[in-house]
């Protein structure tokens, strides 16, 4: 296991105040999506080459366990048995309480507070209430089209995955970025695979909520001066236990509510990491559509990576 050293609350409150963004752009309401201009998303497509598509979200999971305490819902509505003319029609509902671990979904800016703000240093409580947020809904982001960088940690390291707990440091993500031949850079996607999936398939179901592979908040500074502007993976980012007493996902608080950094849960990579693998880099074009909720504090989506 990677070294998790323990970081004080003192400590992860200076680093709070030095990554992070408020102020910085008139659309606070989507933070460091600000990056990603006109430009940058021409670059991006001039990533496709073979035209292979990737989708990376997970199966809509209506079944319960460790990693799924809050089921999705998927029911019919409509058997085609309703008396009318023809066609005939077959309808379903389906609904989801998608923050958590079973559902593929972005957070938006709304979705996390520290100490009472959001990003920008709005207080939590004057802009989100019952009837949604009126900061950073997942409305204000849109579709997210930029440069995905993927960061194949096992690959890297040689090994099936990252057992939970793995701490990634500013130093993995540097050495990843040497052995894969890729660089981050402004506006950037970076996708952290763990192996999460594909450990979950062979070895069953245990709660990430206390044991998962992630970032340790020392990589952070490394990603914000790299300037991305979308981070996500097959966890959900945070190494756990997390090694910052009394704050239990401490890169949702640092990416979300400092740098303004919309984040990408619960991320199927498995099909990526092949499909990278086989043509030789680790950079694509990424599309993210989620649904235009207002008010919504994220969203379930299915990321598409085209290589």
């Amino acid at each position: 296991m990677s070294a998790r050293p323990t970081v004080s609350r003192e400590e992860f409150d200076a680093l709070f105040e030095a990554v992070r963004t408020w102020g910085r752009w008139d659309r606070a309401d989507r933070g460091a999506w600000n990056r990603v201009t006109g430009d940058h998303v021409r670059r991006a497509v001039g990533l496709v080459r073979s035209g292979v598509v990737v989708p990376m979200a997970l199966p809509w999971n209506t079944r319960s366990g460790p990693d799924n305490r809050k089921p999705a819902l998927h029911h019919m509505t409509d058997l085609g048995d309703v008396e009318g003319p023809e066609p005939t029609t077959h309808k379903d509902f389906i609904a989801a309480d998608y923050h958590g671990k079973g559902v593929t979904h972005l957070d938006a800016l709304s979705h996390i507070a520290y100490a009472g703000l959001l990003y920008d240093g709005r207080p939590a409580r004057e802009n989100v209430d019952a009837a949604g947020a009126r900061f950073g809904s997942v409305a204000a982001l849109g579709p997210l089209v930029t440069r995905g960088v993927l960061l194949d940690l096992p690959a890297v390291l040689g090994v099936p995955w990252l057992e939970p707990g793995h701490a990634v440091r500013a130093g993995d993500v540097r050495a990843a970025e040497e052995a894969l031949g890729v660089t981050i850079g402004e506006g950037d996607a970076v996708l952290l695979r763990s192996g999460h999936v594909r450990r979950r398939a062979e070895l069953g179901a245990w709660d990430p909520a206390t044991a998962s592979a992630g970032f340790h908040v020392d990589a952070v500074p490394l990603l914000a001066e790299r300037g991305v502007a979308l981070l996500g993976g097959d966890g959900d980012s945070d190494v756990r236990p997390s090694p910052v007493a009394g704050v239990h996902s401490p890169v949702h608080a640092l990416a979300v509510a400092a740098m303004g950094v919309p984040l990408l849960d619960n991320l199927d990579l498995e099909a990526l990491a092949g499909a990278t693998a086989e043509a030789g880099r680790y950079e694509f074009l990424l599309v993210v559509a989620p649904l235009n909720v207002p008010g919504g504090t994220g969203s379930p989506v299915n990321p598409v990576a085209v290589l």
